[in-house]
């Protein structure tokens, strides 16, 4: 791995953690602009780095903030990674609605499932509108923020830098 996509892939984890401290208010604890670089690092520099950094991140951002879920966060983390992995290699392939959707989808629906058997429906049900706005806000920064982060590393570096 070339010392350029290493640099960008800890810069973008380093990012995620500090989006992880932008809280935004929400029905069961708040959400988080944590998953924007993720996002972006997806589709900077492709799919499996994108889920590296997901994962790390949440990592890292769970233990600034206490490790309230203990080691369910690595559960949490896996699926971070395979969301994000999953966008990127939808958003690569010109789908870039479908990706945003399957990430807020999966992200809303899907990675919450094993609450559903902890915890119960009630606050399966409860977490949910959380996690739609969460989603929801960090996949519109990255679409918004996505094509002008493109055009300038491909302008500082070359094509086969960032991909």
């Amino acid at each position: 791995m070339q010392l350029k996509k290493m640099s960008l892939i800890s810069l973008l984890i380093a990012l995620c953690v500090a989006g992880a401290s932008i809280k935004i208010p929400a029905i069961v604890s708040s959400v988080a602009l944590d998953m924007v670089p993720a996002l972006l690092g997806g589709i900077m520099l492709g799919s499996i780095p994108g889920a590296i950094i997901a994962f790390i991140a949440h990592l890292l951002s769970a233990l600034i903030g206490g490790m309230p879920m203990g080691a369910f966060h690595l559960v949490v983390g896996l699926e971070m990674a395979v969301l994000v992995w999953l966008f990127a290699m939808i958003f690569k392939k010109g789908h870039r609605l479908l990706a945003s959707i399957l990430f807020v989808v999966g992200n809303t629906v899907i990675a919450p499932l094993p609450f559903l058997f902890l915890m119960g429906v009630g606050f399966y049900i409860g977490l949910m509108p959380s996690l739609l706005i969460g989603a929801l806000v960090n996949t519109v920064l990255a679409l918004l923020l996505a094509p002008q982060l493109i055009r300038f590393y491909e302008s500082r570096f070359s094509k086969e830098a960032i991909r």
